[in-house]
């Protein structure tokens, strides 16, 4: 991760420049007999310049000035004194304050400018996702409502001509349409809870096992997918936030579900690698492109020439309550065809016979 040099305070900016000036001379002055004075003219220069892109005006300028009068000092002769006898050293010394004091002021000037330029951008692309997240939630949330609002009022209007049959089908479309709706608001607030920094995980003894099997008991699946799980008997308890790692595992199989083709299976895996809580969901779809693998957990990302359908926060969702769990996810393509997720995380852990003892 790159470090922010011009959030750190005053102090240690002033510090940092005054530090790397004072580190340029000393080698300089060694190398003085191979690189001549005004060469060193040059490696100040060149120091105050990078500092000009790291730090703000006011050390840049202090290091600056700093740098002209090392040079005086120590490499203009005659050395170790202010005194300049040769008029052209003199014109030469002149034209090195200005050019790094005009050097500092014009880079911070242009990188300001940069900034400027790039909030711009920024809060374009904002815009952009957020009206991308507008309209999928708009077909998102306004399919489900004309379900749930058509079925009532065909139940309503036909109650008495409507078989017994009909009616289940219907309030079936009602209790999927709801479901639906009740994922989508479940995401939003999820996302919520990711970006305003409010989700504080709470770590206790988990069955992986019961977890997964309890997942897999609550999503609906159709007759053209299979979902198998065999429960692995060597694992032990980990020290996980149970309520993130069920809706991390709900939404991988929500996606799988949405957009692998009909009769294929998704097969589930928990297990201990390395210290570290394991779990491996793998479809049989079309799989990910290479070059799309880098984006599909970015929020409102979906895969081009995908199912419509979803409004590309579930997988986002996912990464942020792995990471929220100091564990991370991985995504790569499954052999013969299909897409692989792997969470890893690095939880506490302990067989049952233990825990009875402690």
């Amino acid at each position: 991760m790159p470090i922010k040099t011009r959030q750190l305070k005053k102090a240690y900016q002033y510090l940092l420049s005054i530090g790397l000036v004072l580190l340029v001379a000393i080698l300089s002055f060694y190398s003085i007999p191979y690189t001549g004075y005004k060469v060193v003219a040059l490696l100040l220069l060149m120091t105050v310049s990078v500092l000009a892109m790291l730090f703000d005006i006011l050390p840049v300028l202090l290091a600056s000035a700093l740098s002209a009068l090392l040079w005086n000092y120590f490499f203009i002769p005659p050395v170790f004194t202010f005194h300049i006898d040769n008029a052209e050293d003199f014109l030469m010394f002149l034209l090195y304050f200005f050019i790094a004091s005009v050097n500092a002021t014009l880079t911070f000037k242009i990188r300001k400018e940069e900034n400027k330029v790039r909030d711009k951008e920024e809060k374009e692309k904002t815009i952009q996702l957020y009206n991308t997240l507008l309209n999928s939630l708009s077909h998102e949330l306004r399919t489900p409502i004309s379900t749930i609002v058509g079925a009532v009022d065909t139940l309503q209007e036909n109650k008495v001509k409507l078989s017994v049959a009909n009616q289940t089908a219907l309030l079936n479309e009602i209790e999927t349409a709801g479901w639906r709706l009740d994922r989508q608001v479940e995401n939003l607030l999820n996302m919520s809870r990711l970006e305003t920094g409010t989700l504080k995980p709470h770590f206790d003894w988990c069955d992986l096992n019961e977890l997964i099997s309890d997942v897999i008991n609550k999503i609906s699946v159709a007759d053209n997918h299979s979902i198998e799980f065999t429960p692995n008997d060597q694992l032990p308890l980990f020290k996980l936030d149970r309520g993130l790692m069920y809706e991390a595992i709900k939404n991988i199989l929500h996606n799988a579900l949405q957009y692998t083709p009909d009769k294929t299976k998704i097969s589930l895996e928990a297990s201990l690698v390395e210290d570290h809580c394991t779990i491996t969901i793998s479809d049989h779809g079309k799989g990910i492109a290479s070059e799309e693998t880098p984006f599909v957990f970015n929020k409102f990302y979906r895969v081009p020439n995908t199912k419509t359908g979803g409004s590309g926060l579930g997988l986002s969702i996912v990464k942020g309550f792995v990471e929220a769990q100091k564990g991370k996810i991985e995504l790569s393509n499954t052999p013969g065809g299909g897409a692989t997720f792997t969470i890893s995380i690095n939880a506490e852990t302990s067989y049952l016979s233990q825990l009875k003892n402690e």
